[in-house]
């Protein structure tokens, strides 16, 4: 390049740079907003304004009904049982997949030879489809089958057909495949304590449940904080396993508040009010998740 090239390009550069720094930054952004607020924001928002009518799903044919979607919820006695079922169900899914998903993080967390296989096995479930999971556990389930759980245990339990025992029947299979996920968040949490506080704590004289109490639990608690939310988040919606399974049944005993929100809308045609049921959903899991973030923060500082 001679001097006079260089000289002309020197100024085009120039020019280039000052047009990119006159470049608002949000508008690199403009085509993803776009996209999310016709994907996300739009159908959100439309379904808060069907929360108020009487929409049958067809057409463009509804009235506003105000808040009667929410007094017909109130009211309804199927609505009202999923309510608790949903509790029930979500409060054993935390409870047991996080305390399963401790443990095995905990017993392959070790010098075993075999903790890459084990850790494998045991993350396994989760890659499959909850479908998959739902048909399968029904084949364990059968009561009349001599491979299945009655079979292998001696028993004669109607595990899906007996309303005292289906609920938690579906608590069990969600745990059997989501613990492995629990399991890795922890095993992520306890690769980050070090060594050197075990050493310390061992030669102060510190046992293993004392090393684990004192050391361990407490710099667990970022670890512990991710599962509770994911877990919890995941049994107030649970759809897919309890419409699989059992689809909301016998009876009543296992419908949630996901399998009632999909038949008002797809089998009885209320629109209107499955999204009332779905608007009332993602309002409660939206309260517990902010109360859980701000207990569970605040014991991450304590700890």
């Amino acid at each position: 390049m001679t001097p006079l090239t260089a000289f002309r390009a020197r100024p085009a550069r120039a020019a280039r740079r000052r047009s990119s720094a006159a470049t608002p930054p949000w508008l690199f952004a403009a085509p993803a907003l776009v996209v999310y607020a016709l994907v996300v924001l739009y159908p959100a928002i439309s379904g808060v304004v069907y929360a108020f009518t009487d929409w049958s799903g067809i057409g463009q044919d509804m009235s506003f009904v105000g808040l009667a979607n929410f007094r017909t919820l109130l009211g309804d006695e199927q609505a009202v049982g999923s309510i608790g079922n949903t509790l029930l169900l979500t409060l054993a899914i935390v409870a047991v997949q996080n305390g399963v998903g401790l443990l095995l993080a905990l017993g392959v967390n070790t010098k075993l030879k075999s903790r890459t296989l084990l850790r494998v096995i045991f993350f396994a479930p989760v890659v499959v489809s909850p479908v998959m999971v739902a048909f399968l556990w029904k084949y364990i389930f059968n009561p009349d089958s001599s491979s299945g759980l009655n079979g292998l245990l001696g028993l004669e339990v109607d595990w899906l057909g007996d309303p005292s025992v289906a609920l938690w029947s579906i608590a069990g299979m969600v745990v059997w495949q989501y613990a492995g996920y629990s399991m890795v968040i922890f095993l992520a949490g306890l690769e980050g304590v070090p060594k050197e506080l075990h050493e310390a704590a061992m030669i102060d004289g510190a046992g293993t449940w004392q090393r684990f109490r004192y050391v361990t639990w407490p710099l667990l608690a970022p670890a512990v904080t991710i599962n509770l939310m994911l877990s919890t988040i995941g049994g107030l919606k649970l759809f897919d396993q309890v419409f699989a399974a059992t689809n909301g049944g016998p009876g009543y005993a296992t419908e949630t508040l996901s399998t009632v929100l999909y038949k008002q809308a797809f089998v009885f045609g209320k629109f209107g009010y499955s999204t009332a049921i779905a608007l009332v959903l993602a309002l409660f899991v939206a309260a517990v998740s902010l109360v859980q973030v701000y207990y569970l923060r605040g014991r991450e500082v304590t700890a």
